[in-house]
């Protein structure tokens, strides 16, 4: 069979029996030419590739420099392709069944140390208008570990600072108590009963924490401008966001020792292995642990 024919068919597919966008069509037919452009260097027809021919297909396009996520959407694509063959009884038996996805690389989240929490904190000019509210955004989002959303969605009614505790409106409309440290919660004082008092609220506003200076809510665009502009006034050359202060919340309570089950709930987690990527530590760390808690020591 002839790769013009196999992947016209495969269109066809695509289209009437799944039902797919034609974006999606799109995707799926780039990948298997890919797949037809290594074939051409061997001359291999659709139906005579075998899994070996396969495994050599993924390496060459790794070796093209294509990240292991686009590795695994090209081999989405053609175990999708052998099924339509095999549907259609172009082939007997499906070559791409055994072939492995390759494994996706889980980059560590930058996370920024005490000491560059503080630096953060003392570039926050407390002389200007924002100043109180700005310190206490960076105080709720590392005492908490609050996602940017989470934070300007962050509503008075859901304080609940004389028991330490805050309710925070998660992913998928998820309601979580977190707990909440006493550094954030001096600075959440000063700016509700110090500062806030005196903005003119908007109307539909008014149970919002974090306003801007005409009493709206915070976007996400200024919170993440607000990090990066303290960031360079700190001196902090890291590459950092509003999750980098989330990042370094979960990171500095496991380094610390605390169960990883508390961490997932208190960061919202639906699963554990999200949470596991924190379990970074450094050398030193795991050696202070094993020294201490491991009997043979």
């Amino acid at each position: 069979m002839e790769w013009k024919s196999a992947i016209k068919g495969f269109r066809a597919h695509l289209k009437l029996e799944k039902g797919l966008s034609a974006n999606s069509i799109s995707a799926y037919v780039s990948d298997i030419e890919k797949l037809e452009q290594y074939a051409a260097i061997t001359a291999l027809k659709p139906d005579l590739i075998t899994l070996s021919d396969l495994r050599q297909f993924i390496t060459w396009v790794s070796e093209l420099g294509m990240m292991p996520s686009s590795q695994a959407r090209v081999l989405s694509g053609v175990k999708s392709f052998y099924k339509y063959l095999l549907l259609d009884d172009i082939i007997k038996s499906d070559p791409s069944e055994l072939l492995e996805s390759p494994k996706k690389q889980r980059k560590l989240p930058v996370t920024l140390s005490y000491n560059e929490i503080e630096k953060l904190l003392a570039a926050i000019d407390l002389s200007k208008t924002e100043g109180p509210r700005n310190k206490a955004i960076i105080e709720v989002f590392y005492s908490c570990g609050l996602r940017v959303s989470e934070l300007t969605e962050l509503k008075l009614s859901n304080l609940y600072l004389d028991i330490e505790f805050i309710k925070v409106l998660g992913k998928g409309t998820k309601e979580r108590l977190v707990p909440i440290g006493g550094e954030a919660i001096n600075a959440l004082k000063i700016w509700i009963e110090q500062v806030r008092v005196h903005v003119p609220v908007k109307k539909g506003e008014e149970d919002l924490v974090f306003l801007n200076r005409r009493g709206s809510r915070l976007t996400r665009v200024y919170i993440f401008m607000l990090i990066k502009q303290l960031a360079a006034l700190a001196g902090i050359k890291k590459a950092i966001s509003p999750h980098t202060l989330r990042h370094s919340f979960a990171t500095h309570l496991v380094e610390g020792g605390a169960d990883l089950r508390a961490v997932q709930e208190m960061l919202g987690h639906e699963s554990i292995t999200t949470t596991e990527i924190y379990t970074h530590l450094d050398r030193e760390y795991l050696k202070e642990v094993i020294t201490s808690f491991h009997p043979r020591n």
